[in-house]
């Protein structure tokens, strides 16, 4: 069975009839069933599309937000040619690859000013650095709406520094530094943002997080993951389990891992 969430009130989920391939009903989430029986309970609550979109903006974008869950919290170091430095808060990093050790970020469109996407097409570099518990404040300070001439290492009190034979900034305070070179900038047509993706160059962090598996301990250090825009979250010890198998139930790992 199917179900659809029903237009009316803050949306319900029912029963969808069965639809054949080429019916145009088919991706419609607002389509009517003469079944009303709703699947919602009281302490639930559901958006069809059109609702979200007349949520108010900002209302809106933190929801949507929202959905995707725990991300990883970084700050982007970048300086222009001029040697004017930059540092953003970004929560869309990903991991595209290992060999090479591929990163990519989602930029906004060019509807806001874009210091760090252009200064990374000047000197095609950024520097990636794990927002941690002591530096939270800070961190999200730096999302204001500084002046260009304004660096926000200055702005929020946090320090910058060089990787040897490296242009852009890290971040002195953060524990987990890495250092990118971009080799492909995608626009994302949909909604005119655009994917930046970087080649890892270098990394750096506490020695004593690195366990005997190449699992690099993050919560030993403090990392923080963002939800939302605004809520940030320091995980506690994780929990590890062994490489997953058929015909075997999940077993769990020491938090050092294994030379496997």
């Amino acid at each position: 069975m199917r179900f659809v969430i029903a237009p009316s009130g803050a949306g319900a989920i029912v029963p969808r009839q069965k639809l054949e391939m080429n019916d145009p009903n088919m991706n419609d989430p607002n389509m009517d069933t003469p079944n009303m029986n709703s699947r919602i309970t009281p302490e639930q609550t559901a958006f069809t599309q059109t609702e979200l979109a007349n949520l108010p903006s900002r209302k809106r974008a933190r929801l949507i937000n929202s959905l995707s869950g725990y991300k990883s919290a970084n700050l982007i170091g970048t300086q222009n040619q001029q040697g004017q430095t930059n540092l953003a808060v970004v929560s869309s990093v990903v991991h595209l690859g290992s060999s090479p050790a591929l990163f990519a970020m989602v930029m906004r469109p060019h509807t806001v000013r874009r210091d760090t996407l252009e200064n990374i097409r000047e000197t095609g570099v950024w520097t990636q650095n794990a927002i941690c518990q002591g530096m939270l404040a800070q961190a999200h300070q730096t999302s204001a709406a500084y002046p260009r001439e304004l660096s926000e290492f200055e702005a929020v009190g946090l320090t910058a520094a060089y990787y040897p034979n490296f242009l852009a900034p890290y971040v002195v305070e953060s524990p987990l530094q890495l250092g990118f070179r971009c080799v492909e900038i995608t626009p994302i047509k949909h909604n005119q943002t655009e994917l930046v993706i970087g080649e890892m160059q270098w990394v750096k962090f506490p020695s004593s997080a690195l366990q005997k598996d190449g699992y690099l301990d993050l919560a030993s250090f403090g990392t923080a993951a963002i939800s939302g825009l605004d809520a940030y979250h320091v995980p506690s010890a994780p929990q590890r389990f062994a490489y997953a198998e058929l015909d075997k139930k999940a077993r769990l790992l020491p938090p050092t891992g294994t030379e496997e």
